[in-house]
């Protein structure tokens, strides 16, 4: 199934500087554009843009950034999930991975994470895909945020909310592992419900026990 990649881009004002939020960005454009220094959250910030133009050079990939003049501050990543991960067992079409999403330390707290993620969501483009989150608390920044891991998880769940992501039950192991791990979803209005159920079959993989 081809994803439609519609792109969009907004004009954002905050604290007297414009920001513009936009995407899905093109390996190509992301290649005239630097990394903010803070971006460092996964791999240094010259990796980080590398491992961005591949996922938006996957026909399913996409990349969502915010950026003062050509300086991203800030990337949200979408694509299939990897085949050594049990998410792609069903190898689904309609399957796809809200990977990750880092703000440079700087630029947190101006909103600009959501309206990154409301410009992912723009036009219907998601309405035929299952999105999906795996939430684990070793990757969240709990020393700059001044959070605990429950403060951090329901701010996270706040900010999936804005683009109608909510918690879904799993019985994945590494999910299972942490109390405040979670799995967050939305399924597009036009999902077929076949997907929805093999979706459901892989979320819950060990058979119940009575």
């Amino acid at each position: 199934m081809e994803h439609p990649k519609l792109y969009h881009s907004k004009t954002v004002q905050r604290q007297n500087h414009t920001f513009v939020v936009e995407g899905p960005v093109s390996a190509e454009r992301l290649q005239i554009l630097d990394m903010h220094p803070e971006l460092k959250g996964f791999r240094r910030p010259e990796e980080q843009l590398e491992a961005l133009m591949g996922i938006a050079a996957l026909p399913e990939g996409r990349i969502v950034v915010a950026r003062h003049e050509a300086t991203i501050i800030g990337y949200v990543t979408f694509h299939y999930p990897d085949e050594s991960e049990p998410w792609s067992a069903g190898k689904m079409d309609d399957l796809l991975e809200f990977g990750a999403i880092e703000v440079a330390a700087s630029y947190r707290s101006l909103g600009l994470g959501k309206e990154m993620l409301q410009l992912a969501f723009a036009g219907g483009q998601m309405e035929h895909a299952i999105v999906f989150a795996t939430e684990y608390y070793g990757y969240w920044d709990l020393a700059n945020s001044k959070l605990d891991v429950w403060e951090y998880r329901k701010m996270t769940e706040r900010l999936m909310q804005c683009v109608d992501m909510v918690w879904y039950a799993t019985d994945d192991p590494e999910i299972c592992s942490h109390p405040a791990n979670c799995l967050l979803v939305r399924i597009g209005k036009h999902v077929p419900l076949s997907s929805i159920e093999q979706f459901d079959s892989i979320r819950f993989r060990q058979p119940f026990k009575y």
